[in-house]
């Protein structure tokens, strides 16, 4: 997961370390203002803390080469993107980024700056007075808003590729909150007190003198200042302008004409691919796996202009095999027209409510249970409808809140048997899960069959088939009465694990995928080659006699 956190080139690398640098100075400055609504001695002992670091030569160098950095690669950035097109969490970000400088600069020359030029000592009571009774206060309470958004929204989009962070959400979200309500807080108190000494007069001359407060050739100087640097960041930005516009309009002189044969024609830049010309240009092009050839929704016939493109990659020529597409059928979510096409979409979104992309299917990598009750229709034969009804509900009325408990859900009921996924933000939260509801549903199991062995009934078996892969999470069925199910091949191994549960004379058959998952070493096992029907290759697994011993049995591995 580290290697997540940290992936992309550096440039990315550089942003999101210089991004942590500048959030983690922007937190303890907030927390230096809020401390006003409780001391201001505590504030300027906190103050004085933190100046040891950033008014230091190390720590100057690192905060404003970060914020230089962190700035400069947004421009860049920015001026080299195909198309203003983005998220709406994104656009927020980046519209405050851009507003920050505005502030920020301002800010800057009348505290580091001044103290640097003039000897200013950049106390908080004398940032709060410069300000205060004027619309500049306002101004840099936007800033520290501006600020505190801008880096929320890029460290939870930093985060949220851990398996830790969406549990976290409420909480950081909580801190989110209370974090600048506190600063605002703390600079309302101490603007109050330390701005009602200076109109009183009683201190103004002495507080004037301690803050070194600058002279009105000073002042005079430090607005030529925060002018120039204005300036500097306007001419940054109208460049930034320049160059993506520039850009857009070479790439456009090179763009490359489609043609739809149910639809529009148009010109769209080259190094897209089909389905992001698609979607640039507002063509509604279905594509449930969100474009990374996991699927064949997006597939289009090549009517004119097949020759011009290259053959599929592994990726792409694997999805067509699946579905024995023909030679001028492609994915558009893998080819990138380079000369002129005519395509005809196989699938169009028709537009019915209840069909948004995210109903429509969603994947992800869960862990899968299958179990099934044995001999049932030998138990029941000669039984009355009602009765079979009630051992059903009895024996499900047993084992089902192991698995609920544990967090899963069961996905259907299959006459004696059921399908149960566990849900969970990551691969290893969801392994966990199901193996503690298989040692649940053994325990369960046992506690049912004492009970039946107490009314003179047989005992109940039972099979259970434990994997972990990817499934496709979605609606199935007519609109308004499609409920969310499974599908994909991890289902149907889970289901084929089960059913070897009965050669094998085991209750419990768990695959090495989902044992790594969960966090432990297959080889420590004493795992068997099972051939599953419909698999070409055989697949590890851990034959368990009774799944209430399988604690045991992962003890003593580890």
């Amino acid at each position: 997961m580290a290697s997540a956190l940290w992936q992309g080139n550096w440039i990315s690398r550089t942003r999101i370390a210089t991004g942590l640098v500048l959030f983690t100075y922007a937190f303890f400055h907030f927390i230096n203002i809020g401390l006003g609504l409780l001391s201001p001695v505590w504030m300027a002992q906190f103050q004085d803390i933190r100046q040891l670091i950033t008014h230091s030569l190390l720590g100057s160098v690192i905060l404003y080469a970060s914020l230089i950095l962190h700035a400069g690669l947004a421009l860049w950035s920015l001026a080299r993107r195909r198309n203003l097109r983005m998220p709406r969490g994104t656009a927020v970000q980046t519209i405050l980024g851009l507003l920050i400088p505005l502030q920020l600069l301002s800010h800057i020359v009348y505290t580091r700056y001044s103290h640097e030029i003039h000897d200013t000592i950049d106390a908080m009571p004398y940032v709060i007075v410069l300000m205060w009774n004027s619309p500049e206060v306002w101004q840099q309470t936007a800033l520290l808003l501006a600020v505190w958004i801008h880096g929320c929204i890029g460290l939870h989009y930093w985060l949220r590729l851990t398996r830790w962070w969406r549990p976290m959400i409420p909480w950081m979200a909580g801190l989110a909150v209370f974090i600048p309500g506190f600063a605002l807080a703390g600079l309302l108190t101490e603007g109050r007190r330390i701005y009602d000494l200076f109109v009183e007069g009683s201190q103004r001359a002495e507080l004037m003198a301690a803050f070194n407060w600058p002279s009105r050739d000073a002042f005079a100087q430090l607005l030529r200042t925060e002018t120039l640097w204005l300036t500097t960041f306007w001419l940054l930005l109208a460049l930034t302008a320049t160059s993506y516009l520039l850009r857009k309009m070479m790439r456009r002189r090179q763009a490359v004409r489609i043609r739809y044969a149910d639809g529009p024609e148009i010109r769209a830049e080259r190094g897209l691919t089909l389905l992001e010309m698609s979607r640039a240009n507002g063509i509604a092009h279905t594509a449930l796996c969100g474009g990374k050839g996991r699927c064949t929704t997006c597939r289009v016939v090549i009517d004119d202009g097949a020759e011009d493109l290259p053959p599929p990659e592994p990726t792409e020529a694997r999805s067509l095999a699946r579905v024995n597409a023909p030679a001028n059928m492609r994915l558009a979510c893998q080819i990138r027209p380079a000369a002129p096409l005519t395509v005809s979409r196989v699938f169009r979104p028709d537009g019915r409510p209840g069909r948004a992309h995210a109903s429509q299917g969603s994947e992800q990598q869960l862990a899968i249970l299958f179990l099934d009750m044995r001999g049932f229709t030998a138990r029941t034969e000669g039984q009355l409808p009602y009765d079979v009804v009630f051992l059903l509900n009895r024996f499900f009325d047993a084992i089902v809140p192991a698995i609920t408990e544990a967090g899963g859900t069961v996905d259907k009921y299959l006459g004696d048997g059921l399908l149960a996924v566990f849900k969970a933000p990551g691969a290893q939260p969801s392994a966990e899960a199901a193996l503690e509801a298989a040692t649940a549903i053994g325990l369960a199991l046992q506690q049912f069959n004492a009970q039946l062995a107490d009314e003179g009934e047989p005992e109940v078996r039972i099979g259970i088939g434990l994997h972990l892969g990817e499934v496709v999470l979605g609606e199935i069925g007519s609109v308004g009465h499609a409920p969310k199910t499974i599908i994909g091949d991890s289902v149907n191994t889970a289901s084929r694990l089960e059913a070897q549960t009965k050669p094998l004379a085991v209750e419990l058959l768990i695959s090495a995928q989902l044992l790594k998952a969960a966090g432990y070493t297959p080889e420590r096992f004493d795992l068997r080659q099972v051939d599953l029907r419909g698999v070409s290759d055989s697949l590890a697994a851990l034959p368990v006699q009774q799944a209430a011993a399988l604690p045991r049995i992962l003890a003593a591995a580890r």
